[in-house]
């Protein structure tokens, strides 16, 4: 079965630093962009951070430029969402997606892999 699971999300402290990860079962990620969206409560699901496949360029919202960080290890056939200097307004159910064509401002079902989601939540 092809899909994509995620691990790593939890409860962390304001300004602590947690680190989710997204492995690629069935397949491989090589030729994906990746990235991760996220919903808070009693919000719509935004893209937060993609990676492209072809040149490794990245990009991220405004709301956590210069906290968190994607990455990816192809050997490992799976990408990660460091998160640093955490707010309570970072809490949300994350999720991963790989597609051919990933764009931060769309959100579609259609992409082509979806994680099943993972609660991040930042109290003290």
């Amino acid at each position: 079965q092809q899909q994509l699971v995620e691990s790593g999300g939890g409860l962390v402290q304001p300004g602590g630093s947690l680190r989710l990860s997204c492995a690629g079962s069935g397949f491989f990620l090589d030729n994906y962009d990746v990235g991760w969206f996220r919903q808070a409560p009693g919000k719509e699901r935004e893209g937060i951070s993609l990676m492209k496949s072809v040149d490794g360029s990245t990009a991220y919202t405004d709301s956590v430029k210069g906290r968190f960080t994607i990455s990816r290890d192809n050997a490992k056939n799976t990408f990660y969402l460091q998160m640093n200097s955490v707010k309570p307004e970072d809490t949300a159910v994350y999720y991963c997606v790989a597609d051919s064509h990933l764009k931060l401002d769309m959100d579609t079902p259609l992409y082509d892999y979806w994680g099943q989601g993972i609660q991040v939540t930042v109290s003290p």
